[in-house]
């Protein structure tokens, strides 16, 4: 997206929308406090390292085919892991956000990043659905080839999404 396309979503949300945003209180106050900023932005990183270090090894090994230890113990503490996560994560994220969404919209980095976030989780929800037809096997490679591709397709998208985040402050 270019410049001229960033205006236009602003254009679409509203610069009263995007003041508003900048100065609800909760981004007033990360903006006055350097230790509110601080702590909102570790939870937010703290939001991301319970997604990822849930879901990426989760991935990985429906990657590979390796089911023991059984994937049927590993799955659920899995997902309710890397859920925690995405909801600390989007809460913290949407602060942050609110400290200059302005800039943040023109950021194509950011823009990169929402991309990816809309990707990753359009791939949870096809991925949730499709579990809920397969039953786990335990004997080692006993995955269906659809299981694998979505998951090396999740790791991809939450690597992705992670780099276009810290991509955020180079832009």
């Amino acid at each position: 997206m270019n410049t001229a396309a960033a205006i236009a979503a602003i254009a679409v949300i509203g610069p009263t929308v995007v003041d508003w945003i900048g100065n609800w209180p909760g981004a007033r106050w990360l903006q006055q406090s350097g230790t509110a900023y601080l702590l909102v932005n570790a939870a937010h990183i703290l939001g991301l390292g319970l997604l990822l270090g849930a879901i990426l090894p989760l991935d990985l090994r429906l990657v590979l085919g390796r089911t023991q230890p059984a994937l049927s113990e590993l799955v659920p503490l899995a997902i309710r892991t890397a859920a925690a996560g995405l909801v600390l994560a989007l809460l913290t994220g949407a602060w942050l956000f609110s400290v200059n969404p302005g800039d943040y919209l023109d950021n194509t980095a950011f823009r990169w990043k929402l991309l990816l976030l809309s990707l990753a989780l359009g791939n949870v929800a096809v991925q949730h659905r499709h579990w809920r037809s397969v039953e786990l096997p335990e004997m080692p490679r006993a995955l269906p080839v659809r299981v694998r591709v979505l998951a090396g397709t999740s790791a991809l998208l939450w690597i992705a999404t992670l780099v276009a985040g810290r991509w955020i402050g180079f832009v």
